[in-house]
């Protein structure tokens, strides 16, 4: 594949797709540095350098997951139930982060990550290697946590066969990204040289958003029953809420579900019990996390490049509901057994 698109896919709608969780980790980060700063009166130096740590430690790490996806295929991939660990893990990091900016207890400024001391003890000045450990560790962490648009990247990387094509395409792919995020680093870095105080609490609502954001998206992803959405769909419908639109829709055995960059459509259908249902998965120009298809209590897992059709079969064995989504859980649906 031309590594040109690779770069421009990364450029344009791959970092955009990766913001969400990527974004919220190098964010709270640099907001955790921003509170240490203004609790110690010192005046920040190299505020550049947290944010360069991260995206070279990402572009490495992802250097290195491409050669081994390109060498050894699919066997090295990363599990869904991985993904889905990490994303909720680094959803409780950033909540616990945005916490301790808001100063809620005491407890949470053991967020804050600090480099073992066997390392610190090796580095000659001490406070740069506490600022770059963090976010380095946070990048090189960011390969867990892939959104659909690397994840169509990385089996791009298994196709290709060769070690050396498969870093080089998440290579080029990372690079593509980098400026969205050095521009929110930097962004994140320079307003609180005028605004520091004011600046670390809007830091802190914006990291506690992303985080709670994160862990709803990990428990969507894991096929969850209790969800933001689900919430909120049944506070509505308990107040009276219009529910008229699902009951007109009809029972089928066989469904087209169009997957765009902004979800599917439709996202609720329903299914006769123990009938055979066919699902045509159409990717119309699909580059975000929708592109990543997933109904986790089937074990059902489609990962569609642009423009791609794929079917998906099953016969449900009892009524109730079965949810699927994008492999972050940022996009769902509900398919309704009757």
């Amino acid at each position: 594949m031309n590594l040109w698109v690779v770069f421009i896919t990364g450029l344009t709608v791959g970092g955009l797709t990766c913001l969400a969780v990527q974004g919220g980790l190098l964010a709270s980060v640099i907001a955790a540095k921003e509170e240490d700063e203004i609790k110690k009166g010192v005046n920040r130096k190299n505020t550049v350098l947290p944010t360069l740590a991260f995206l070279l430690a990402k572009l490495i790490a992802y250097a290195v997951l491409g050669f081994i996806l390109g060498a050894f295929g699919g066997a090295i991939g990363i599990s869904q139930e991985v993904q889905i660990i990490m994303q909720l893990l680094a959803g409780i990091y950033m909540v616990a982060v945005a916490f301790d900016l808001l100063n809620v207890h005491p407890i949470f400024r053991y967020a804050v990550i600090q480099p073992p001391k066997f390392l610190t003890r090796r580095v000659r000045n001490q406070s740069r290697s506490k600022d770059l450990f963090a976010p380095a560790f946070l990048g090189a962490m960011t390969i867990f946590i892939p959104c659909g648009t690397t994840l169509a990247m990385e089996a791009l990387a298994i196709s290709s066969g060769n070690a050396f094509a498969g870093a080089a395409i998440l290579s080029v792919f990372v690079l593509g990204t980098m400026p969205l995020f050095f521009g929110i680093g930097i962004i994140t870095s320079f307003l609180g040289d005028n605004f520091r105080e004011k600046f670390l609490r809007i830091a802190a609502i914006t990291v506690l958003y992303l985080g709670f954001s994160s862990i709803n998206g990990a428990l969507v992803a894991g096929g969850s029953p209790i969800s933001i959405q689900s919430v909120t769909e049944d506070v509505l419908i308990a107040f009276g809420g219009n529910n008229s639109k699902k009951e007109n829709i009809a029972i089928t055995s066989n469904q087209q579900i169009l997957v765009t960059s902004s979800g599917y459509s439709p996202n609720y259908i329903k299914v006769k019990k123990g009938t055979p249902v066919t699902i045509q998965l159409r990717s119309q120009d699909a580059y975000s996390c929708a592109s990543a298809f997933r109904i986790p209590s089937l074990g059902i897992s489609k990962n569609l490049q642009p423009n791609e059709i794929q079917t998906i079969t099953f016969a449900p064995e009892k009524t109730g509901q079965i949810p699927f989504s994008c492999s972050m859980g940022m996009y769902r649906g509900v398919i309704e057994v009757l």
